[in-house]
């Protein structure tokens, strides 16, 4: 099969033939539809976030099963199903307590004496994130995936596998944002846009849209957004506050910067919330006021939205459907596996919310 490998930090990934193997007792082997470009994937790509070398990218895939191992039951071949890189193993003290998209259980992965999922003329391919979504295959772990209706246009399924999990799941779990309460949202990328699109889904009544690129300030009104701020020209800060009458109930970070986690805590009320989505680089320290946590004010994380992605994730299908998620407007343009550099170039400039990989 296809598939785009990086070889080497900050150089472009390298279409080649790589060999997947064959389904272990519960592993699925998946064909893949399409994936979105993710700025993720650009993290590991430049080294923000170090991983092992050669390695397949990519993780906001949807696809068809194509073959299943000995023991699962809960997919066959056919299925229409939505990756998710928060696999769970279902027995661990993340999982039985509700908080599955914490789960490092090893055995998601094969034992390292076993043979490598993905390989090269024999060379070992290191699987992404249990993934690896560059690729015309995927094979993965049973609980890496969620089986969704077959009505569901798969381009757009791909963009739940992260992007809508993560933003929509960040603002409804992580968060648990109320009806009628004032949301900030920082960076209009796919998963801000997602925030933006949970934030109307949970009854905001006021929800402002942060980002420098003027396109997708206007791309945040067709998610949901009452407000746009155009941090480019004016203090986001301060414009927050103004339009809030003292600042939003809830701020979402959804770029990864130190200096935009630091404007999400300083835009919240007292008693408000701030929450970290975006991917901040290793070794970056964030400074916040210490003294303001005795105005009850929060700063939190949040890791693919808190999710429970076998139950959220046929639910945001059905959302779509309904016309209740835009995932339509996320997706700037369709592309081949071969235009896979150029689409994580654009990451850069911040112009384009989401291109998505179609496979034929």
């Amino acid at each position: 099969m296809k598939a785009a490998v990086l070889r080497e930090v900050n150089q472009p990934l390298q279409i080649e033939d790589v060999q997947h193997g064959d389904p272990g007792p519960r592993e699925v082997l998946v064909r893949t539809a399409a994936v979105g470009v993710c700025h993720s994937d650009r993290h590991f790509q430049n080294g923000a976030y170090p991983y092992f070398l050669p390695v397949v990218l990519g993780h906001e895939s949807a696809g068809v099963v194509e073959a299943v191992g000995s023991s699962v039951t809960y997919v066959k071949p056919g299925d229409h199903v939505i990756t998710c890189l928060s696999a769970f193993c279902g027995h661990c003290e993340h999982c039985l307590t509700g908080h599955m998209s914490l789960c490092q259980a090893p055995e998601l992965q094969r034992a390292g004496d076993a043979p490598p999922r993905l390989s090269s003329n024999g060379e070992r391919i290191n699987q992404f994130l249990n993934l690896s979504s560059f690729a015309e295959y995927m094979l993965l772990h049973e609980h890496a995936l969620a089986k969704v209706r077959e009505d569901m246009p798969l381009d757009r399924a791909a963009l739940i596998g992260c992007a809508v999990t993560t933003g929509v799941g960040a603002v409804i779990h992580t968060a648990s944002v109320e009806p009628g309460a004032t949301v900030a949202v920082i960076g209009c990328g796919g998963v801000g846009l997602s925030c933006v699109n949970g934030a109307a889904i949970a009854g905001a009544s006021r929800i402002i849209a942060i980002d420098k690129a003027p396109a997708k300030l206007d791309l945040a009104h067709k998610f949901g957004a009452t407000d746009a701020v155009d941090a480019g020209s004016e203090d986001p800060v301060e414009a927050v506050r103004e339009l809030t009458g003292g600042g939003a109930h809830y701020a979402f970070e959804a770029i990864g910067l130190k200096a935009t986690t630091e404007q999400a805590w300083k835009m919240i009320r007292n008693g408000g919330v701030a929450t970290v989505i975006g991917m901040i680089p290793v070794g970056t320290q964030v400074e916040i006021h210490g003294p303001e946590f005795l105005r009850e004010k929060k700063l939190q994380g949040s890791n693919m939205g808190s999710n429970r992605f076998r139950v959220d994730m046929p639910r945001f299908v059905d959302f779509y459907l309904a016309g209740k998620l835009h995932l339509d407007d996320m997706i700037a343009s369709r592309i081949k596996l071969q235009d896979v550099n150029d689409a994580l170039e654009q990451l850069e400039t911040g112009e384009t919310a989401r291109n998505v990989i179609v496979f034929d």
